[in-house]
């Protein structure tokens, strides 16, 4: 066999191995190490694998995901998100869908800290899912609203799964992290939009609150201005150059414990268990890099991504619709895998097909505008079915809800997704004004 047939039946093989439930990054080892052997010989694999694991993990850009990861952690540990979402509930909570609105904010809030899409669906959804019960909010609505609202995590900078992108692609972190913001922030607005007309057409499933007096309004702002100093300070401080991701990254995890401390939330048992998930999610992280980078190794050597890219330039597709088939394949992924597996597994391929068609802008501003648009369209699917991550969180923390009544929920949701995901298409500059005000 030729060496582009092994890459691609090593792809089929990936495929069969994923579709049985083998964990991604034991399937990416195995792919990656199986064909490195038929087309280079043991020889040259074990030659790689002696140095391969350190000259990988030494980048120094890694470095900030364990410290996102466990600032992330910390928050949960210090009742950032209760805060959060009190906050909230004091400032809409007294509209019509305003408990569903507050929990929207709130996952914003808390994805800004926190960085995971699962995690702020997992908190917010015991804090907010009491709440909405009690102003007797349809379950379709109140699941639903979690579900989606959970999905904010991943692009609200600080977001893992961008890290990774900008890694993979030799992006600037801080660009990204500009350049998700506004896109990010236009979500929570359409989410909470989306609210506003379902309960316009279904009154019933967004009863009024009640509302705050002065003084709970008073401290429940005063209690939630730290989280937003804290972002100011690690994000605002990346923004205008105070210092680069790791050590904001260390600032953030730093300022998140004293605000435990002081707020007295934070314990030595909560540090410890938030080290320790740390420890198993950079883990898994890590090991899933690994497993990512032998494979784009095997698939470089057998010609499948220079492949794939001439066969799209050769096709005569419009570059706009390479871009829509690649984003329709990304949300079917989505529907399947976890979102940062997706980034590490096909970046690699679509990386190089995108950055050979001519969008009118340079290769660095479509590299920053196609990491936005990937990372919306894998937020997608962690509300879609069959397989929605998100759905499966929400649905274990309210058993008594049937599964297809949340995705009935997160529909609206979907449709507003796909408006921003239109508009960011259609105008750019919603990616790239920050990026480029910042840059002068």
């Amino acid at each position: 066999m030729d060496p582009l047939s092994i890459g691609l039946a090593g792809l089929a093989v990936l495929v069969a191995l994923i579709a049985i439930r083998v964990p991604i990054g034991y399937t990416m080892l195995l792919v990656g190490i199986g064909g490195i052997m038929l087309l280079s010989g043991p020889g040259i694999l074990l030659s790689q694998l002696k140095d391969l694991a350190l000259g990988k993990f030494a980048n120094y850009d890694l470095s900030v995901l364990p410290m996102f990861v466990f600032m992330g952690y910390l928050a949960t540990q210090a009742g950032l998100s209760r805060d959060l979402f009190r906050a909230g509930n004091a400032w809409f909570g007294w509209m019509r869908g305003g408990v569903a609105m507050a929990s929207v904010a709130a996952c914003a809030g808390f994805g800004a800290v926190c960085g995971s899409s699962l995690a702020t669906a997992s908190t917010m959804g015991q804090i907010a899912l009491p709440e909405l019960r009690r102003f007797k909010y349809s379950p379709r609505l109140a699941t639903g609203t979690l579900a989606a609202g959970g999905a904010l995590g991943i692009l609200i900078p600080p977001s893992v799964p961008l890290v990774i992108y900008a890694i993979i692609v030799e992006a600037n972190i801080t660009t990204l992290f500009a350049a998700a913001l506004i896109p990010g922030l236009l979500a929570t607005l359409f989410f909470m939009l989306t609210i506003a007309i379902y309960v316009l057409v279904q009154p019933e499933a967004g009863p009024k609150g009640k509302r705050a007096d002065r003084a709970e309004l008073r401290e429940s702002t005063v209690a939630v201005l730290p989280v937003v100093i804290i972002f100011m300070l690690v994000i605002g401080g990346m923004y205008v150059g105070l210092f680069n991701p790791t050590p904001a990254a260390a600032i953030g995890v730093f300022l998140v414990a004293i605000y435990g401390l002081v707020r007295r939330k934070l314990t030595w048992n909560g540090t410890v268990k938030a080290l320790v998930e740390t420890a198993k999610t950079a883990g898994m992280i890590y090991l899933i890099l690994l497993g990512a980078e032998l494979l784009n190794i095997f698939m470089s050597r057998g010609g499948v991504p220079q492949a794939a890219a001439a066969a799209v330039v050769a096709s005569g597709l419009s570059p706009y619709m390479v871009m829509v088939l690649l984003l329709v394949a990304l949300i079917i992924l989505g529907c399947l895998m976890d979102s940062l597996s997706i980034i590490l597994l096909v970046i690699p391929f679509f990386w190089p097909v995108v950055s050979v068609l001519d969008y009118g802008m340079d290769v660095e501003s479509v590299k920053i505008w196609f990491g936005i648009i990937a990372l919306i369209v894998v937020e997608l699917g962690l509300i879609t079915p069959p397989v929605g991550l998100n759905v499966f969180v929400i649905h274990s923390l309210s058993k008594d809800v049937p599964m297809s009544e949340t995705f009935k929920g997160v529909i609206p949701f979907f449709a507003a997704e796909m408006i921003r995901v239109s508009l960011i298409l259609a105008f750019p500059a919603i990616t790239l004004f920050l990026p480029r005000l910042l840059a002068g």
